[in-house]
């Protein structure tokens, strides 16, 4: 039975792919060896990751010279959450931060080790049900830190707010979903393992000129300048996430760029929820003006609560796997990264149909 994927993360990948890079582990471009044994200073890996950060800047259109630089590291957004407080917060600084979810309220914890933190607004005590919004930003901050997309809780930023001061964004969970305007940022960084490649690499892309200005000793694996001027390969890279990675960026390219992965993930979304609204049985559990078009939570509808572990038996029996929630909301998440086809989505859709014709 062909499997629906509703994985939050590790997330499925395009079939083309997982087929092209099952073969590479095997015998990379007929050379007789496997990729994931080859050495990352020879010319295959050369090639390759050249040809991933050209790929990024052209999918989200980062001009040449602008200064930004595209780093590809280990230790997924977790470690993220203290190397970017460590690298632009000095001693005695204030950085902002909106908490939107669990892994905002991670990245708060950490930076609080480096410099002064000041939450502008929270969605905490309701559970992250919303975006804060209306806050005002602090020309003093030396960054706004912003988690664009909630993968536990199923929010999503629709519109970043204009900013006085560098915006650094973990886009982890909707990286490559859509169009963004690099420009705007000072940093960004993701986990690969949702819409571009299998877990074991982060991207980071970074303007240089928000760098060099702490006091403190930065170890040089922490250092992001230790990355760039290495071509991230001052150690031995993460070669087989950076090499999917890399294909990945080559099918959304051929399958029209972000603007076309943007129309087709807003598609799956909307086919989904309008499902939610109008079956007794489901309801949505965040706000509708910030629903993710990512990570897509619903409960049953109060009084059919019983029925929940039924219809996730329903759901795996069906091929459709990865759709239980999160223990912070319960119930279901479907998560409708980039490589989830439409069919997947009307799948869920034409199950959740039937079971409410059977049980409602």
């Amino acid at each position: 039975m062909k499997k629906h994927n509703f994985s939050a993360g590790p997330a499925v990948l395009p079939a083309p792919v997982l087929k092209e890079a099952a073969k590479a582990v095997a015998n990379y471009q007929g050379s007789g060896l496997g990729l994931i044994e080859m050495s990352h200073r020879g010319p295959e890996f050369t090639a390759i990751i050249e040809e991933a950060n050209a790929l990024m800047h052209e999918l989200l259109a980062i001009p040449a010279n602008s200064g930004y630089h595209v780093l590809w590291l280990t230790g997924g957004a977790s470690t993220q959450f203290f190397m970017v407080p460590m690298n632009l917060l000095d001693n005695g600084e204030t950085a902002a931060y909106v908490d939107t979810g669990v892994w905002a309220n991670k990245a708060i914890k950490e930076a609080k080790a480096f410099g002064n933190v000041e939450v502008l607004a929270s969605s905490k005590e309701q559970n992250y049900t919303f975006i804060p919004k209306g806050y005002k930003i602090p020309k003093h901050a030396k960054y706004l830190h912003l988690t664009s997309n909630n993968t536990i809780f199923g929010t999503q930023i629709q519109r970043m707010p204009k900013s006085p001061v560098p915006i650094v964004c973990d886009m982890s969970s909707d990286f490559l979903s859509r169009p963004v305007e690099v420009s705007n940022y000072g940093l960004i960084y993701a986990g690969a393992q949702k819409n571009l490649g299998p877990a074991g690499t982060t991207v980071v892309i970074v303007r240089e000129d928000m760098l060099g200005k702490v006091n403190r000793y930065l170890p040089t694996m922490l250092d992001y300048r230790t990355f760039i001027a290495e071509n991230s390969l001052y150690n031995t890279p993460p070669v087989f996430p950076i090499y999917v990675s890399m294909l990945t960026m080559r099918w959304i390219k051929k399958t029209g760029g972000l603007k076309a992965m943007h129309r087709r993930n807003k598609a799956k979304a909307a086919l989904l929820y309008n499902e939610i609204d109008a079956n007794p049985l489901f309801t949505g559990t965040v706000a509708k003006e910030d629903r993710s078009l990512m990570n897509i939570c619903f409960v049953m509808t109060k009084g059919h609560e019983a029925l929940e572990k039924e219809f996730l038996k329903e759901t795996e029996a069906n091929g459709m796997v990865g759709l239980k929630g999160h223990r912070s909301v319960g119930g279901f998440r479907a998560s409708t990264y980039n490589a989830l086809p439409k069919a997947g989505v009307q799948a869920l859709v034409d199950l959740m149909q039937d079971f409410a014709r059977r049980k409602g």
